[in-house]
């Protein structure tokens, strides 16, 4: 493994553990066993290796959300989604902080809105079992941003307040209430 890929593994570990805003570009050679100079010779910054190496985890999943399941469940996705807030807390919060500062930052912002669409095709994904490479644009837009939507929030939630957030049970009895006040069908857009 080459200094490139162990910082980003370094990082990886960090944002699981420190979260970034605490991550030093000590901590960061530390981890990986290389030299400060490093970090600037391979990513520029230490904001550009932990941007990627966010980007990589979340693209990855497995670590944050947990093993992606063989088969389309949704109470278990939601279960194993809550649960990834808790035990994965400080990574979700490095999430949310790499999301404010994208507000200030276009490359950031643009790096985030790609990793957002990604996001709603892995979401559409989880809940169809259809491969990404199977779903129409439609059901990403839809189905995905949808699910994307309730994650986002009830991460936050999760973070914020664990005590009275909801459970994988009430976050699928609220999506059925939800669901009978939904009209027959879409009222025309306004294109």
């Amino acid at each position: 493994m080459g200094n490139r890929e162990k910082l980003l593994e370094a990082a990886r570990q960090c944002l699981f553990e420190k979260g970034y805003e605490r991550t030093t570009v000590r901590d960061l050679a530390s981890a990986a066993g290389v030299s400060m100079a490093a970090i600037g010779y391979h990513f520029g910054s230490k904001e550009a290796l932990l941007n990627q190496a966010l980007f990589e985890a979340l693209d990855q999943g497995d670590r944050a959300f947990g093993p992606l399941a063989d088969e389309t469940d949704l109470d278990a996705l939601w279960r194993r989604l809550i649960e990834a807030f808790s035990v994965n807390k400080t990574f979700w919060i490095a999430n949310l902080e790499t999301a404010l500062r994208a507000q200030r930052d276009p490359e950031l912002r643009a790096q985030l809105a790609a990793g957002l669409r990604q996001g709603r095709s892995g979401m559409a994904r989880e809940v169809t079992g259809t491969t990404e490479a199977e779903l129409s644009e439609a059901t990403i837009r839809t189905l995905g941003s949808v699910q994307l939507a309730l994650v986002s929030g009830m991460m936050m939630q999760h973070l914020t307040d664990p005590e009275s957030a909801p459970t994988a049970d009430e976050v699928l009895a609220g999506l059925r209430a939800l669901a009978t006040y939904l009209p027959e069908e879409a009222p025309p857009s306004d294109a």
